[in-house]
């Protein structure tokens, strides 16, 4: 079985990209609502079980170890592999070897992604190859695709030039690598990415764990602004409408106007409650009688509009609403239990998925939960919206 308690950052560049900031800080200590990145990627470590943290350093070292030190500060063991500026992340890699556990995770210095280590590593256990690589889907085309994937998982192309039509994603880091890979690196100054990986693809021993969860970057300076929005602090509720809100209307029938629009006993306590306290919370609801014909998205419109109206008297506040207006069988990637309203309010509104909670009423919320990476809280008879919520505020305060 696979074991990961430690992780190896690549951390030794310039940061020519992020000039002028970068003459006189490395890049990973760029801060962020006034806390290194660096620090960001620690925290997410540290929540994912990681122990030992190995910094691979180059450029403008002593800043690091400075604020970091042993680790012990930061709960977490923190060693360190020092080479010259100019060495190249292969050569780095190669040189920490004796640092290097069995099998450990590979970081970049500049990526945030909302990790779920288990997963990784559940995903790369069953491929058995020597690494994984975590690729960003990029169906929202958040920047140019680098790499392609078979349907079996195995990478067939790094594209670093990123000129390759029909690409599978973004490479965003997060290898899982066994320790046999650093026997393929030779004792030259070389990039992993352009030398080694190709040699993976070529022995198949490079797989692609596909993710939507969408990374946030500090590689260049005009995406530290959305960035900073990504990782400052929030507290998001999802909800889901019929059955949370609202009384449920029967099987095959849907709420067609806000006449028929009935707040459950509580509802609108519990919302008001959450916005006191600062959440954000976004609606995430099938409607697939517009599909039927039943309705109109202007009688939607018109219930939300009128709901929130109502909501607004007492004090609670609707952040957003996503809404699937398809069939069963459109094969649309929003309607739950497929998760991609969540992913769509996400890369709005900065959120990291894996820190927010949605509430629902049934299976198909707890599946599209799961696949978001939210953590999901059923509503029913014997435990109530505003039960749910009275919970979540006296275990977050």
């Amino acid at each position: 079985m696979v074991s990961v308690k430690q992780v190896v950052i690549l951390a030794g560049g310039i940061g020519t990209r992020l000039r002028p900031l970068t003459y006189k800080i490395p890049k990973p200590m760029i801060e962020l609502n006034n806390k290194p990145f660096l620090e960001y990627l620690i925290d997410l470590l540290k929540e994912n079980g990681i122990k030992e943290v190995i910094l691979l350093l180059g450029y403008l070292p002593k800043k690091i170890k400075e604020y970091f030190g042993n680790g012990s500060n930061f709960g977490i063991k923190i060693r360190y592999s020092i080479g010259d500026v100019s060495f190249e992340s292969g050569k780095r890699i190669k040189d920490a070897g004796e640092l290097l556990d069995n099998y450990f995770l590979l970081m970049y210095c500049d990526n945030y992604w909302p990790l779920d280590l288990k997963k990784l590593i559940e995903y790369y256990e069953k491929k058995k190859v020597l690494a994984s690589i975590t690729i960003y889907t990029n169906k929202d085309n958040f920047t140019k695709s680098n790499i392609k994937i078979n349907d079996n998982g195995y990478v067939t192309l790094y594209d670093r030039e990123r000129k390759e039509k029909n690409l599978s994603g973004v490479e965003i880091g997060f290898y899982i690598i066994n320790k046999k890979v650093l026997d393929i690196i030779p004792d030259t100054n070389l990039c992993f990415e352009k030398e080694i990986i190709p040699k993976l693809i070529h022995k198949k021993q490079l797989v692609g764990y596909l993710t939507d969860h969408r990374y946030y970057s500090i590689s260049k300076i005009e995406r530290l602004p959305i960035t900073e929005k990504f990782l400052k602090p929030k507290k998001v509720i999802f909800l889901d409408r019929d059955g949370v809100i609202n009384k449920k209307p029967p099987k095959a029938d849907y709420v067609k106007s806000f006449d028929e629009f009935e707040f459950l006993p509580g509802s609108v306590e519990a919302i008001t409650l959450l916005t006191k306290k600062g959440y954000g919370i976004y609606i995430i609801s099938n409607q697939a009688g517009i599909a039927r014909g039943i309705m109109t998205e202007n009688n939607l419109k018109d219930i939300h509009e009128k709901m929130k109206k109502e909501l607004d008297r007492h004090g609670a506040k609707i952040s957003g609403i996503y809404y699937c207006p398809h069939g069963w069988d459109e094969g649309c990637e929003c309607r739950k239990p497929k998760p991609g309203m969540f992913f769509q309010a996400a890369r709005e509104h900065y959120i990291d998925l894996t820190k927010a909670i949605f509430i629902g009423d049934d299976e198909r919320d707890v599946e599209a939960g799961e696949a978001a990476g939210i953590k999901t809280i059923l509503v029913g008879p014997n435990k109530s919206f505003l039960y749910v919520v009275k919970e979540i505020i006296s275990i977050g305060s």
